[in-house]
């Protein structure tokens, strides 16, 4: 049931991270706040299909 993601930063696009999900208990897409290591910072990082 659970599937792999990609997250990609909202600023850049760069898809930084790799991470699961339950698709059953979250249906929509997946957002966290992660390092982004081109901006040297913390961004919102998204889920892309």
């Amino acid at each position: 049931m659970r599937t792999v993601v990609t997250l990609a930063c909202t600023e850049t696009g760069d898809r930084n991270y790799t991470t699961t999900k339950n698709k059953r208990n979250n249906p929509g897409r997946l957002e966290m706040k992660k390092y982004c290591p081109r901006l040297k910072r913390v961004t919102l990082h998204r889920e892309t299909r």
